[in-house]
């Protein structure tokens, strides 16, 4: 049997590739061998900085992450590749399928097929490896229900950012504005289909202000969404929507706390503020919609957005600590990082 290259976290932007030994797949497991996976810049920096709070569980919903986020730990949840073997109760069928699979970094990984997700034949390896952040946009606008005539902005234009202004784009919104700091990230999104993109660096409020300015239209914005993985950003989110509006937050902010002016215009506005998270779906669409539907749903979105110019590095697995150090320090340069396997 193949050894396993396996990326560990071992402490505040500490990285190990280790190479580890793997058994032959039990009877209902299958062996995976990895072809792509790609790095979050937003939940495993998080992690990668030590600005994670350890205590908390890795994730509640995904087998392959069990345990907590306390160094060493395997993270990552976005991984491509084939099936090379199986286990004697397992389906011929399953032998050299392409699969996707919400696993931590590593080249080879055992599985049990119920764990993994085919990729249909009209996806390549790096197309696949998208969905996770596809399903947690098509998330963030289910529980925002944008409304034809709407004005939305969006804070942060990371990857899930820009797929957020991809979805948001295809709704029959007044204005949708967004706002980033790299000018890489403000390019894509216009080619995303955003209407205006705001320097993040300069006075983004008054710049709101001055887009979203209609004599018909009531001030600030009717929906806007906190994805920047900043929290000094949501007072700014909060402050540029209007009466009655509502902020959604998507970002994870870890052990980072928010400071909030909560005592001025806030206290008459009557503004809704929610987080948004892909781990549930909102309670009031679950007579209707389920996991495997939102899935579902991700998968025909992928199709429709370009994701190959939202990839600006490929890098070998062994040489993972790199592209680690690259979206840490050289985020104006870094959108999608994927980790290759041969």
């Amino acid at each position: 049997m193949p050894s396993a290259r396996t990326v560990y976290f071992t402490g505040p932007r500490g990285l190990d590739v280790r190479v580890e030994g793997v058994s032959e797949p039990g009877p209902n497991e299958v062996l995976v061998r990895a072809e792509v996976s790609a790095v979050s810049p937003g939940s495993e920096l998080l992690v990668y900085r030590g600005d994670a709070p350890t205590e908390l569980a890795t994730d509640t919903t995904i087998d392959a992450l069990s345990g907590t986020l306390d160094f060493p730990l395997r993270y990552g949840y976005a991984t491509a590749g084939r099936v090379v073997a199986i286990g004697r109760n397992v389906s011929d069928d399953w032998l050299d399928e392409s699969v996707f699979a919400f696993h931590p970094h590593a080249s080879h990984f055992l599985a049990p097929p119920d764990d993994l997700v085919p990729i249909p034949a009209d996806y390549s390896p790096e197309e696949a490896v998208f969905l996770p952040n596809v399903e947690t946009a098509v998330n963030f606008v289910l529980d925002g229900t944008p409304r034809i005539g709407e004005q939305v902005v969006v804070f942060g234009q990371g990857v899930v950012g820009l797929l957020t202004t991809a979805l948001l784009a295809d709704c029959p919104l007044s204005d949708l504005v967004t706002l980033d700091r790299y000018p890489t990230r403000r390019e894509l999104a216009g080619e995303l289909g955003a209407d205006r993109c705001l320097d993040a660096t300069g006075d983004a409020l008054e710049e709101i202000d001055a887009v979203l300015s209609r004599p018909e239209t009531p001030a600030g914005a009717d929906l806007t969404y906190e994805l920047s993985g900043n929290p000094d950003a949501l007072d700014d989110a909060v402050a540029a929507t209007g009466y009655d509006g509502r902020v959604l937050v998507g970002s994870w902010y870890g052990e980072k706390r928010a400071d909030l002016n909560l005592g001025g215009a806030f206290h008459r506005s009557r503004i809704d503020i929610e987080n948004t998270q892909v781990s549930t779906l909102d309670p009031e669409l679950r007579g209707r919609w389920d996991a495997a539907r939102r899935l579902d749903v991700a998968w025909r979105r992928l199709a429709d957005i370009d994701t190959g110019r939202l990839v600006t590095h490929r890098v070998p697995v062994e040489d993972a600590p790199e592209a680690y150090r690259l979206l840490d320090e050289r985020p104006d340069e870094a959108v999608t990082v994927l980790l290759t396997y041969e």
